[in-house]
């Protein structure tokens, strides 16, 4: 049985974490979440969703596989995983974890992986690897120091601090925060906004970030108009334009388009 799964609905894709109640990156994880992405990036979603069954997101590395097994095993496994990481964050459609429960270490940098992240104001998030005298190994130091500044991921990582739901849509690790009652409904209306949206603009958008991530705001200042300018005459932009002058006529503030993703 695999302990990760693609599920697709219409035009949402989901990565589901399907080990519960931990859902722990044992042995086989890397290579059916492998699977799962590969499975994503071949299809024509417009949205993918990494979730997982069970209380909690993940409790991340399943460590007790690892006494015994030596240096280039463990750098293998991890090089897997972040290949698997790297991936998603590789995809052209937005993507969304949705979290409840615990997301520590390998789970926690699954988590950071997606451009949006809808968590429960209960669920707790954590770097746990400085517990065992190790550092975050699939990109959590990097990419908390991204959305927060080195100086909290500084405090998260070498301090091993949890970080609840709460706290993390107020730092901004979380983009979307919900009472634990409402995080479907929360998450699937930000869903359902996206996969009805301008696609090939979330794409360019994503392009365009990660180019700034790499290069800086002078980076993507030299790429900027490469990428956005190939959406100008897309069908999906057409559209746009027609609809927003059309608003202006009628001095009105543009009305939402549901988008083709072309």
């Amino acid at each position: 049985m695999k302990s990760v799964r693609f599920e697709r609905d219409g035009k949402v894709g989901n990565i589901v974490l399907a080990n519960p109640p931990y859902n722990r990156l044992d042995q086989r994880f890397a290579q059916c979440l492998r699977e799962a992405v590969h499975e994503a990036g071949e299809s024509d979603i417009r949205v993918l969703v990494v979730r997982a069954e069970g209380p909690h997101f993940s409790l991340g590395g399943e460590i007790r596989d690892w006494p015994g097994k030596d240096l280039n095993w463990a750098r293998t496994f991890i090089a897997e995983i972040n290949t698997s990481y790297r991936a998603i964050e590789a995809l052209r459609v937005p993507t969304v974890a949705v979290v409840q429960g615990l997301a520590f270490g390998g789970g926690l940098e699954l988590v950071l992986s997606c451009d949006f992240i809808v968590a429960a104001t209960d669920a707790v998030f954590r770097c746990v690897e400085v517990t065992t005298a190790m550092l975050p190994l699939a990109g959590a130091v990097q990419r908390l120091a991204e959305r927060v500044g080195r100086g909290r991921a500084s405090r998260f990582a070498m301090l091993g601090e949890p970080i609840p739901g709460s706290v993390a849509g107020e730092l901004g690790i979380a983009t979307h925060v919900a009472e634990p009652g409402e995080l479907e409904s929360v998450a699937k209306e930000l869903v359902t906004r996206l996969a009805n949206g301008p696609t090939l603009s979330y794409a360019a958008t994503r392009t365009l970030l990660k180019t700034w991530s790499s290069g800086g705001v002078a980076g993507a200042d030299v790429a900027m108009l490469d990428i956005g300018m190939e959406l100008y005459k897309t069908e999906d932009a057409t559209r746009g334009f027609v609809n927003t002058a059309e608003a202006f006529d009628r001095d009105e503030e543009p009305g939402d388009l549901v988008f083709y993703g072309k």
